[in-house]
């Protein structure tokens, strides 16, 4: 099971720079958190001072009972083996293979035999779809695939604490929506404590349990997922909605000048092109695949949640109701399909029964990635009319691959 991590009045500056100030929060074992802001409000730091890498002015980060901030060296150092991080760039070893760049925490960490070192890896590497690449160098790939192998590095620990720094960047929507299915079915597998930075709405909308905000060197708020969703706060609403009218501006503090321009425009009917999406509606989150287990963190989580329904506005306890019940049903909806699974003796069910993880393709899509074969092409006879009925005869080309020249994120 994860380890929660509590954070009390944590402050952070760089020189005379305040970052942030006061910040204090509680990231629940075995949940899955995001933390948005603007870019430049310390997201990042936040991530590396939870680690120790940055060392606050004030304050506290106690981790399954150590206060990291006030610990010996050899202390912190058995406490990282608790996490898995995923850093923004992918911070891979540019001289060392991929595999190479994987097997280093296991290597570092654990006495392990080089057999069973490559069969780990090569677990993680094919969960994050880069098997063929594990013998390139960092430098002869994408960035989204030196961001997956960063995720695979994360996890060859089977970590209790997994920390993402903007798991989506450098990848396009499909592989954004694979690495997320991901994060959720690692979640179910191993209960593990999960925080995500982010600027992406979507992911904030369907992913985490809890979300919180950085802004102004100030935690806006932390709490469940429906909490922020519902929230009145102009800051959280224009961030959401990514309208450029609000308290936030391209320098964090915006000018109050610029702030009465923009008031005259919305009062003339001007937009500030944020999306029209209604954010008082919350989405379901996403499930585990069918065959994973259930979450736990669900039920520590919706608990939280009706403790604190009644103090919440009329329209927030209706959608969060609604909510409830899109998730229960999807949830029921799963489990079916799974049962079915088992019925028919699916392969996939079966490596889920045994405790194994398997790439997000592998259960409830028929997806097989960017390299899977045509099976089949029908066009007609040459000179064939073509509102012609004759039936058409296939070319078969499922013998042919499109070459995979690591050029695909």
């Amino acid at each position: 099971m994860g380890v929660e991590v509590s954070v009390e009045g944590l402050t952070k500056s760089f020189g005379s720079q305040n970052i942030w100030r006061d910040v204090t929060l509680t990231l629940p074992s075995g949940e899955v958190s995001a933390l948005l802001g603007p870019s430049g409000t310390g997201k990042s730091v936040f991530l590396k001072t939870l680690i120790g890498l940055l060392h606050p002015e004030q304050g506290s980060v106690v981790i399954d009972g150590t206060d990291i901030t006030q610990c010996s060296a050899k202390e912190l150092y058995e406490i990282r083996k608790l996490f898995g991080v995923l850093f923004q760039d992918g911070a891979l070893f540019g001289s060392m293979s991929l595999f190479d760049n994987v097997a280093f925490p296991l290597r570092e960490h654990t006495k392990k035999k080089e057999n069973e070192v490559r069969d780990i890896v090569m677990e993680k590497i094919d969960l994050v779809g880069l098997t063929g690449a594990e013998d390139k160098l960092p430098g002869e790939i994408s960035g989204g695939m030196r961001k997956r192998a960063g995720l695979a590095r994360a996890l060859v620990l089977d970590p209790q604490i997994i920390l993402c720094d903007e798991p989506d960047s450098g990848l396009d929507p499909v592989r954004t929506a694979y690495i997320s299915q991901l994060l959720i079915d690692i979640n179910a597998q191993i209960d593990a404590t999960i925080l995500i930075v982010t600027h992406n709405i979507n992911i904030a909308r369907t992913i985490p349990d809890n979300i919180g905000m950085l802004f102004r060197k100030e935690l806006v708020m932390f709490g469940p997922r429906e909490q922020l969703l519902t929230s009145e706060q102009p800051v959280v609403k224009q961030f959401l909605s990514g309208d450029r009218f609000g308290p936030i501006g391209m320098s964090e503090e915006k000018d109050e000048g610029v702030q009465k321009a923009e008031e005259a425009m919305q009062a003339a009917g001007i937009g500030g092109g944020g999306t029209k999406d209604d954010f008082s509606e919350i989405i379901p989150q996403v499930q585990p695949n069918p065959g994973m287990p259930e979450r736990k963190a669900v039920a520590r989580h919706r608990q939280r949640v009706h403790e604190m329904l009644h103090t919440m506005p009329p329209n927030a306890q209706e959608a969060i109701r609604r909510s409830m019940e899109e998730e229960d049903r999807m949830r029921s909806e799963a489990d079916a399909h799974a049962a079915d699974q088992d019925t028919e003796n699916v392969p996939v069910g079966a490596a889920h029964a045994a405790g194994e993880w398997t790439p997000a393709h592998a259960a409830g899509s028929d997806y097989a990635g960017s390299d899977a074969p045509t099976q089949s092409w029908a066009t007609p006879p040459v000179g064939q009319n073509a509102n012609d009925n004759t039936v058409t005869q296939p070319i078969e080309t499922g013998q042919f691959r499109q070459p995979n020249d690591g050029r695909s994120s």
